[in-house]
């Protein structure tokens, strides 16, 4: 198995990556953070065959503590190595800051400057990784990450602050920041290169008012139940990081069921891409429906109770008939033009889940009333 240690293991990347390789049951991981003793560093450096810096402050208390912990840090971990000449491939998340003038900018400048007198020493590997803003799963809101900030508040309806609504930022999904430290141990350099610059792709930028409207778009849709564009490979990423901030006692939320003497129909998502997606409950004896479309297709699946659907071309009096039962559930196809009703001939209540191309919308409903049998 191979060695990796990681440093900061703590903190929002951290926990995912080590979370990545113990998944991988490879690997056998140790970790070190600020606080821990020194013997320590100096007993998991010996033994590691990679080393995942990731340890840092970017909101210290103390300005100093940029010094102490982003650079010094690193200087020791490069000190103690030389000192037990051993020389492990070091993987370094550093920041696109490290290119401004300010003072976490310049730690991790200077931190980067350590690990490549580091490699051009020993002819070990480094990797240096300017990331911008990495967003996803357990990271702290309120911190340093707009991201877990805009979730959180938004989540618990508390206020957020926007200066410039207009200001673009720079983002990169913690999973593909994992996916990009991962392909580190497997990638055996045996050329001349040893310090990689190297980038986490894709990235994506987004206006701090675009990416609060998002977020409230996420929250709002357990009201209106609307579906997002998951094709878009951000907003996935951006609900699902959403949704990691939701208290663990709100993760049920209530529907509006409508009722009258046939049962319950209750919808449950909605998407002007996908369409709508409902269930109903029937009573036994009782018939929906009698009734047809221009355009709207719909699909039934009957996964409770007995039914017997029938079809007739509006144009023509033939009815054609489907007997669907919960037992073996299958899908049947409402095509546009014929009438269609389904009747729960079981004895005890029949549940049907139907899909519908588009999202009902009373104002323009495209369904006409008609009855299947005809004299």
């Amino acid at each position: 198995m191979k060695k990796i240690l990681v440093t900061g293991s703590n903190g929002f990347i951290g926990k995912n990556l080590v979370t990545a390789f113990l998944e991988q049951k490879v690997f056998t991981v140790t970790t070190y953070e600020v606080a821990d003793p020194p013997a320590k560093l100096k007993e998991h450096l010996q033994a590691a065959e990679v080393v995942f810096h990731l340890a840092g402050v970017n909101r210290p208390q103390h300005p100093d503590e940029y010094a102490t912990v982003n650079i010094g840090l690193t200087k020791t971990i490069v000190e103690l190595l030389i000192e037990v000449k051993h020389y492990p491939v070091i993987v370094f998340s550093s920041s696109v800051q490290a290119q401004l003038n300010n003072p976490y900018g310049i730690s991790k400048l200077k931190a980067e400057e350590e690990l490549q007198n580091y490699a051009q020493r020993t002819g070990a590997v480094v990797y240096l990784f300017r990331l911008p803003g990495v967003f996803g799963k357990w990271c702290r809101p309120n911190y340093n990450s707009v991201v877990a900030t805009f979730c959180y508040n938004i989540a618990h309806n508390l206020d957020i602050t926007i200066s410039e609504p207009t200001h673009e930022i720079e983002l990169v999904y913690i999973d593909d920041v994992i996916k990009a430290f991962l392909k580190t141990v497997e990638d055996d350099r045996c050329g001349t290169e040893r310090v990689i610059r190297s980038q986490v792709v894709p990235t994506f930028r987004i206006t701090l008012g675009a990416l609060a409207e998002k977020i409230r778009e996420f929250k709002a849709s357990r009201d209106n139940l609307m579906l997002h564009d998951f094709s878009d490979r951000f907003t996935k990423y951006l609900y699902a990081t959403y949704l990691t901030y939701l208290d663990n006692t709100d993760f049920a939320y209530e529907l509006v069921p409508k009722l009258d003497e046939r049962g319950m129909l209750v919808e449950l998502l909605k998407s002007k891409h996908l369409g709508q997606i409902f269930v109903s409950r029937t009573k036994p004896g009782i018939t929906r429906g009698n009734h047809y479309h221009h355009t709207k297709a719909e699909k039934f699946c009957v996964i409770e109770g007995e039914a017997i659907l029938r079809f007739r071309h509006i144009l023509g009096k033939e009815v054609f008939t489907y007997h669907l039962s919960g037992k073996n559930p299958q899908v049947v196809d409402i095509p546009p033009g014929y009438t269609h009703s389904i009747e729960n001939v079981g004895q005890s209540e029949m549940i049907v889940l139907f899909w519908a191309s588009e999202p009902f919308d009373p104002t323009a409903a495209d369904t006409y009333h008609a009855e299947v049998l005809i004299d």
